[in-house]
């Protein structure tokens, strides 16, 4: 082999070495991320004061500054944004904020800023400018802001390989369950989420009505009630109260 030939892929060794971690280190380790739900998480019931001076979590908010998503693809932006919503409102929590009193929802929500893939980001533009644009009502069940009305936090990280049916048990898990969604067809009527009212737009969009979106998720005979808008929907009050403990 020619003194070129060598050099070429001494060159390229080179590059490769001094790429790859920055490129791993610029995306979300989702395997910690993993292994934190596990050790905290139970059915829901999350322990944060597991992740506060952690520092596996305090690195994986790091990775969510350094992140590019600019090459990412629809699946892997999913991912990498719900993951991360789930990540900085536990951050939040930790960090002393609470979303029981409508002041402390706009510290929560709207004015704390974290750095997501280089910019300052809130939790509600997190949700209204990066994940809602992707297209998937099914966020809605995933993505969890620490209080007792909200989806579950899951015990397991989102993958790529796994998000379809991630998000599709996470949507039939949180609509048969009765603390958040009550069907009472013998009365001819449907106490839902209030998520179903605040996000309407996305579940006509999706299935033409709310009933008609929720009609294929639910465990009961009274499905075609829903489909058929035989049901009347009222919306049940949200708990906004912490969803474990610190």
């Amino acid at each position: 082999m020619s003194k070129i030939c060598l050099k070429k892929i001494a060159t390229r060794l080179i590059l490769v070495l001094f790429v790859l971690p920055y490129s791993a280190l610029a995306q979300l380790d989702v395997g910690s991320w993993n292994e934190l739900l596990g050790e905290a998480v139970n059915n829901g019931y999350v322990r944060y004061s597991q992740w506060d001076n952690n520092a596996r979590f305090d690195a994986l908010v790091e990775e969510i500054a350094a992140a590019d998503v600019s090459e990412m693809t629809r699946d892997e932006k999913l991912v990498f944004y719900i993951n991360t919503y789930n990540i900085l409102a536990a951050r939040g929590i930790l960090d002393g904020r609470s979303p029981a009193t409508l002041w402390g929802r706009y510290l929560y929500f709207k004015r704390d800023k974290y750095t997501v893939a280089g910019e300052p980001l809130s939790l509600h533009a997190l949700e209204h400018d990066r994940i809602l644009p992707l297209g998937e009502p099914r966020i809605h069940f995933a993505i969890v802001c620490a209080s007792m009305s909200c989806p579950i936090l899951q015990s397991e990280a989102y993958t790529v390989q796994a998000l379809d049916q991630q998000l599709d048990s996470a949507a039939r898990q949180f609509i048969n369950d009765e603390a958040r969604n009550k069907f009472w067809p013998d009365e001819g009527r449907a106490e839902l989420s209030s998520i179903f009212k605040w996000f309407e737009e996305d579940f006509v969009t999706a299935a033409g009505s709310v009933q008609a979106y929720v009609a294929p998720y639910v465990e009961g005979d009274f499905a075609p009630l829903l489909r058929e808008k035989k049901l009347k929907v009222e919306y049940l009050d949200y708990d906004w109260s912490l969803n474990g403990e610190l």
